[in-house]
């Protein structure tokens, strides 16, 4: 298997690192058969791709062989944002019948965290991720790996999230503090279940957090975790 290097930055932020520990306990207690896993958001720069990021490498440092699988086909950032150096083919070479699983899947530098980006994007990622090759894949890493973590496009703005949320597991919503409307995200988890897709929870994410003695403010990252009916009432 092929190995990928990354530029990853060090977390020195403490509130982070506990909300990832927090998320990750939390999915852990949704029970052993929740093994993949979508993370999406209502709109474009909440977040998802972090935290599905970094839900995958915490995870991986705790032990467990963890795939994270990049399926934005439309808009992926992931290759730019971590400046991944070694990539030769994506999820769309897959799909589209130009490599096979083990040709899409790379090891990165902490042990246990393997990886899977979009490839080039496609005119038509609808058609692909609802197919047959898609569940192939999905059935083979879900053998493969303790858990598999999804990366899918904003389901306010495309439907594919549904679509692949349809052979997970279930779904994890990344909500952007005080940015999106309730209205949208009640829209989103709508969608969600009328694709029968489970929803696991929520993350609220870059929470404003009173720090210091005069009450200044910082941007960070914030997670809390509750299940789909609390997410309906609150949002």
């Amino acid at each position: 298997m092929k190995k990928v290097t990354m530029n990853l930055p060090e977390v020195k932020d403490y509130r982070l690192t506990e909300g990832l520990n927090q998320l990750k306990t939390n999915l852990a207690f949704c029970g052993k058969d929740i093994k993949v896993i979508t993370i999406t958001s209502s709109v474009q720069n909440e977040g998802k791709s972090s935290v599905a990021f970094d839900l995958s490498k915490t995870m991986a440092e705790g032990g467990k062989k963890i795939l994270m699988v990049d399926a934005d086909l439309r808009k992926s950032v992931l290759a730019a944002k971590y400046h991944i150096q070694g990539i030769d083919k994506g999820l769309s070479h897959y799909l589209t019948g130009q490599a096979e699983i083990e040709d899409i899947i790379y090891e990165t530098e902490t042990e246990g965290f393997y990886l899977s980006v979009a490839g080039p994007l496609s005119p038509d990622p609808t058609s692909l991720l609802d197919s047959d090759q898609f569940q192939k894949f999905i059935d083979k890493v879900r053998e493969d790996y303790d858990y598999v973590i999804i990366d899918a496009p904003p389901l306010g703005v495309v439907i594919d999230a549904a679509i692949i949320g349809k052979y997970c597991d279930g779904a994890v919503l990344v909500i952007e503090q005080g940015v999106i409307k309730r209205k949208v995200v009640q829209d989103v988890i709508k969608q969600l279940k009328r694709g029968k897709v489970r929803i696991l929870g929520a993350v609220l994410n870059k929470v404003d957090e009173r720090i210091g003695a005069y009450g200044a403010y910082d941007y960070k990252y914030s997670y809390s975790y509750y299940g789909d009916s609390d997410a309906e009432d609150r949002h």
